[in-house]
């Protein structure tokens, strides 16, 4: 009986301690002013196909407007069936305003053209590119809109780490399969990343979406999900996607598992990954082997066998490039977004988290996140050292640039 009674009392308190640390995420969300609403239902898309068929099955829908802002439409199959559905609903009366940003779109290698821009506009779509780089080109690098959000009537809204292109359903060559996360989002938190579109739309064009149809009540509980939306505007909410992903390391009890496709965190998160893993909690990092660009993934690689000498588990993946960017604490809750743990986007670029406290979604992310351990290898001192000097040189020295990555 004593024994029983003693197990009791451990369980008890775990249980206590795993409800303290969204309690305590809660706590520091409205210290910064950072509205939580109730209520939302989340819907997790976890693949191209998912988002695409949810997506365009939404827009098909749509009735009063239709607002997309995106780093990048790229110029292929899945953005011209897009288009195509854009103008199927501007001939129906329905509103649609879509924004690019003019660096993500130059810099990817099939880009909107002018032609071509000016012939969807054509088609009543209102197209505009966020800042474009006009002489002298340098000024233009930084800050760049990084944010991936739909909105659909002020009834549906998307968001995540997918823009538009043919990858995400069909892979790339050379890497394989492209892995990515994107969410959908009914509730009052759609009002709240409406907010964001509004303004930077406002800021291209001037033209204030401001009346009552745009930001509908929303009385009738959709889901379970409490959400709140992290907006990075810079020059005026600078740390606040840095400061979501401290204030959720300190907060976590016993687990943390974190994917993001460009690991090299400014000083500030790593402090508070160190800080995690220093208080005992169990710190899963996935990373991927391949990746699109150079350099940032060795430097990531370096970044990963540094945690992982403190003890965190590393994991790299094999099964393509996984560009998700989510992470999960203590089974109770989450975040999803655009945002990468590099210093663009954590101290230039325009992004959007959600935070999301719901323990069957975390759960989801976390079975997710199970599953592909099967088509990872776990970094070792082994695995370090099975690199070549060159790889291992590069990394390091992809490190020192951490700052400007």
């Amino acid at each position: 009986m004593r024994r029983l009674l003693t197990i009791l009392i451990v369980v008890m308190a775990a249980s206590g301690l795993r409800a303290q640390s969204d309690a305590d995420e809660k706590q520091y969300l409205a210290l910064k002013g950072i509205e939580l609403t109730d209520c939302n239902y989340v819907k997790l898309l976890k693949s191209g196909h998912e988002k695409f068929d949810d997506l365009f099955d939404a827009i098909r829908k749509a009735k009063l407007f239709i607002h997309l802002e995106y780093f990048n439409f790229r110029n292929d199959s899945i953005a011209g069936l897009l288009y195509h559905e854009l103008a199927e609903k501007v001939k129906q009366g329905v509103e649609v305003r879509a924004m690019y940003d003019a660096f993500g779109n130059s810099s990817n290698n099939q880009p909107v053209k002018r032609a071509m821009h000016d012939s969807i506009c054509a088609l009543g779509i209102k197209l505009v590119k966020f800042d474009p780089i006009r002489f002298p080109w340098v000024n233009h690098i930084i800050p760049r809109d990084h944010r991936k959000i739909v909105v659909i009537d002020g009834e549906v809204a998307y968001t995540g780490g997918m823009n538009v292109a043919d990858y995400y359903i069909n892979g790339l060559e050379g890497i394989g399969p492209w892995r990515d996360m994107h969410m959908r989002i009914e509730g009052p938190a759609v009002n709240e990343l409406h907010k964001i579109f509004c303004r930077m739309w406002a800021d291209a064009t001037g033209e204030m979406l401001v009346s009552a149809k745009y930001f509908p009540a929303h009385n009738e509980a959709r889901g379970n999900s409490t959400l709140g939306v992290i907006d990075r505007h810079p020059r005026e909410t600078n740390k606040s996607i840095r400061q979501l992903y401290c204030s959720m390391l300190d907060n976590a009890r016993h687990k943390v598992m974190l994917i993001n496709p460009y690991f090299v965190p400014t000083h500030q998160v790593r402090s508070a990954l160190k800080r995690c893993i220093e208080r005992g909690v169990d710190v899963q990092i996935l990373l991927s082997e391949e990746s699109d660009i150079p350099l940032t993934p060795d430097a990531s690689h370096y970044v990963g066998r540094q945690m992982q000498k403190l003890g965190a588990k590393v994991y790299m993946f094999r099964g393509g490039f996984h560009h998700t960017k989510i992470m999960m604490v203590d089974d109770l809750f989450c975040t999803v977004g655009s945002s990468n743990l590099d210093s663009r986007s954590l101290r230039c670029d325009y992004e959007v988290n959600t935070i999301i406290f719901d323990r069957d979604v975390t759960a989801e992310l976390t079975r997710m996140f199970e599953e592909d351990k099967a088509s990872c290898v776990l970094m070792s001192d082994a695995y370090w050292k099975n690199k070549t000097k060159w790889k291992r040189f590069v990394a390091w020295f992809g490190n020192l640039l951490t700052p400007f990555l």
